[in-house]
């Protein structure tokens, strides 16, 4: 490439611009090879702005020869248009793709949001504020939910609180500073441009197509970088909590108790149909459930006389209910909590028969809700056509069952650590 250009640049013509010139790597390259075939066609269609004598100027083909050579060695030219290299695009795609919901085949999610992190901590000056740009568009994901390992949100807040340093003391005279995009795969797009020193080009050169057409200085100004390090460390640090954290439910009495001390089995009863909108009401009361089915039990184990037979399997099932509509999925200090209370029912010795001769109430799709209430509350509410009787639902294997399928479906969720959670609490 460099003896291409070394050989046809000197050349003399008469062409005022060139093609190279406006070539950049925003579509134009997967337009090239067709072009490439029409040019010494004089027959086939042309609809480019430069003339097929302009396409075979010597001056044109060492410019791509430069255009080459700037794909091949980043830097090493300057006077082409400034392109994304070949990494960073397929870094964009990657990020993309997984803060889509649609990660590309092979691309362990996880994995890839924890090496934001480590970009981050690792980074030098000059790319540290794109790749905290980075870091602030996969912080949304990070926290979501869907990330179930402790250690990449660890290691996301760890880099974060590495760099603040660098900027906390920072000021400057811009009268404001731009106002970021809240879409994660824009967000991750402009944060890799502003990584590298191309990008930084390519910003410069396209920049209305990156956050409202700030100036560079502007999008990587220390003090500005300062604030979003701590909005970023701040939802951060929240969703770490909210995840892994110790959850306080003592305030769900108010909610969940009738005045007399009993279930509100109705409102109850209803949070556990699973509609979208019972989402957010699942991990409380799911936690909440678990935690007064444990203590019921123990009561019960220590010789208390207290007859809560039916209060406790409404409480077993209103947790296990709770975690299958939990969504994307149970965060990590509902579902330790909620597997410590249900593994001892799980394990508990079962009679080899049911005494019992109609069927257990139906698990799946929660349609035991149906039912609940008048097992509950036989005086307050009707019979269903469900026909179970009392001893099918107070059934010792049933709730074996109960507890089997909950703890079946919350191990392995995430990786337990015993340590990590008693420095927290």
């Amino acid at each position: 490439m460099r003896a291409a250009d070394a050989a046809q640049r000197a050349a003399s013509c008469d062409h005022d611009t060139h093609p190279y010139e406006t070539h950049t790597s925003y579509g134009d390259d997967e337009e090239l090879p067709d072009l490439l075939l029409r040019i010494p066609d004089e027959t086939a269609e042309w609809y480019e702005d430069h003339s097929r004598a302009a396409w075979r100027c010597p001056r044109n083909v060492a410019g791509f020869a430069r255009i080459a050579l700037d794909i091949l060695r980043p830097g090493e030219v300057e006077d082409v248009p400034p392109r994304l290299s070949l990494e960073d695009r397929e870094d964009i795609r990657t990020l993309q793709a997984l803060l889509e919901l649609y990660p590309e085949p092979g691309t362990d999610v996880a994995e890839e949001i924890a090496s934001q992190g480590s970009r981050l901590h690792d980074a030098e000056p000059a790319e540290r504020p794109g790749r905290l740009h980075v870091v602030r568009a996969v912080s949304w994901h990070a926290v979501s939910g869907m990330i179930q390992d402790r250690s990449v949100l660890r290691g996301l807040i760890g880099a974060v609180e590495k760099v603040l340093p660098d900027f906390a003391d920072a000021t400057c005279d811009h009268g404001g500073h731009p106002k970021l995009s809240g879409h994660s795969t824009d967000a991750a797009e402009l944060g890799i441009v502003l990584s590298s020193p191309s990008g930084r080009r390519v910003y410069e050169h396209k920049r209305d197509h990156y956050g409202g057409g700030a100036p560079l200085d502007q999008m990587v100004c220390p003090a500005f970088m300062a604030e979003v390090a701590r909005e970023t460390l701040t939802g951060l640090r929240a969703g770490y909590d909210k995840i892994f954290g110790p959850r306080d439910t003592s305030h769900l009495d108010a909610e969940y108790l009738r005045p007399d001390g009993r279930l509100d089995i109705e409102k109850i009863t209803e949070r556990l149909h699973n509609v979208s909108w019972n989402e957010r009401h699942a991990d409380a009361l799911g936690l909440w459930a678990a935690r007064r089915y444990d203590r019921l039990e123990r009561l019960e184990e220590d010789g208390g006389q207290i007859d809560r037979l039916r209060e406790r399997t409404v409480l077993l099932l209103t947790a296990r209910q709770a975690m299958t509509i939990s969504y994307p999925a149970p965060p990590y200090a509902v579902a330790r909590d909620v597997l410590a209370a249900l593994r001892r029912t799980a394990a508990a010795p079962r009679p080899e028969r049911c005494a019992h001769t109609d069927a257990h109430p139906p698990l799946d799709a929660g349609e035991f809700r149906t039912g609940l209430p008048h097992f509950y509350a036989p005086e307050e509410f009707p019979p269903t056509d469900d026909g179970h009787g009392v001893e099918s639902w107070t059934c010792a294997r049933f709730a074996g069952q109960v507890a089997d399928a909950c703890v079946a479906a919350l191990e392995g969720l995430y990786e337990e650590d015993g340590a990590q959670d008693e420095a927290e609490q």
